[in-house]
């Protein structure tokens, strides 16, 4: 159950907005479309995502603009790494991490061949390919790419700047994987630095980072600690979403776990029935996350 409620820090880190399809690919699409108007780049983006059937189409269009682009372009031209990112990043998307991977790297091996070592655009395609290696579960050569990514931000970028906080965080994610849950927090801590110093008090990523060092704290036994942090994440939450968001019912279920494991069953059920309320009018009946969070509730009744 523990696995399925802390969405923080999954396998596929859907739950960690910066590792996460949105982050990866909205990259590629700014890039692919030139745009500084964001507003227009993320209507796009909403586009793609609601055509969930049409992957294979943007494949093979991109595909199209990639071939008339090798044929009248020299081979390390930087004109083609807006293709092979936007390939990728629509691979990464449908779960096919290998193609992905292949096309993230080609677009890397242009930037390294044209751009200058500290330029941001190679750390962008080294937190790409991270990312992949993230989701394949290649943990270690993850951490590799993202350190490099990191390395040059940290020359480059002002100290309080949020791609450090991406980088931290994906590294973070990373050790989170890897079991080491000391690393993980450290990293938590400086992303969570860094947002208490350029975010307002109640703006959403505070709540995420809030509830991942809840995560690590849990898993190392520090409930108290633990709790202190899902609390604060579920205080910004009941303040900025509405009464029936699921993110809300993960913060319940995530407090009733801690407590569960402190041994407070009745406290436990009290939050995973709020959990539970919120999933029944957010979710279809047969949704998973209704399941686990049942399962739940009638495990700690058995304990009272």
């Amino acid at each position: 159950m523990h696995s399925q409620i802390f969405l923080k820090i999954p396998k596929d880190s859907r739950g960690l907005q910066h590792l996460a399809l949105g982050p990866l690919y909205k990259t590629s699409l700014k890039e692919r479309l030139g745009q500084k108007n964001k507003g227009y780049y993320y209507n796009q983006l909403r586009h793609y995502k609601k055509n969930e059937g049409d992957h294979e189409q943007i494949i093979k269009h991109y595909e199209k603009e990639l071939g008339i682009s090798e044929k009248t372009l020299p081979a390390n031209h930087p004109g083609l790494t807006a293709s092979y990112n936007n390939i990728a990043a629509v691979y990464d998307y449908m779960g096919e991490y290998s193609k992905a991977l292949s096309f993230f790297e080609k677009a890397l091996g242009i930037k390294e061949k044209t751009l200058p070592e500290n330029q941001s655009d190679l750390a962008t395609s080294y937190n790409d390919i991270g990312g992949v290696y993230n989701k394949m579960g290649e943990y270690l050569k993850a951490l590799s790419f993202f350190e490099k990514a990191l390395e040059i931000q940290e020359r480059t970028l002002p100290a309080n700047h949020p791609d450090l906080a991406v980088s931290y965080n994906n590294i973070a994610v990373v050790y989170g994987h890897m079991g080491e849950y000391s690393k993980a927090l450290s990293f938590h801590e400086k992303v969570l630095e860094i947002e208490e110093k350029i975010l307002p008090a109640n703006y959403p990523s505070l709540a995420t980072s809030y509830n991942n060092i809840g995560y690590v704290y849990d898993n190392m036994g520090y409930y108290l600690e633990a709790l202190s942090f899902l609390e604060k994440a579920l205080e910004i939450r009941e303040k900025t979403l509405p009464a029936n968001h699921a993110s809300l019912a993960t913060s319940y279920n995530n407090i009733g776990t801690v407590y569960d494991k402190m041994g407070e069953h009745l406290k436990a059920l009290l939050y995973y029935e709020r959990a539970l309320n919120i999933l029944n009018n957010a979710l279809p009946p047969n949704h998973p996350h209704i399941k686990t969070t049942k399962d739940s509730i009638e495990i700690v009744k058995k304990k009272l």
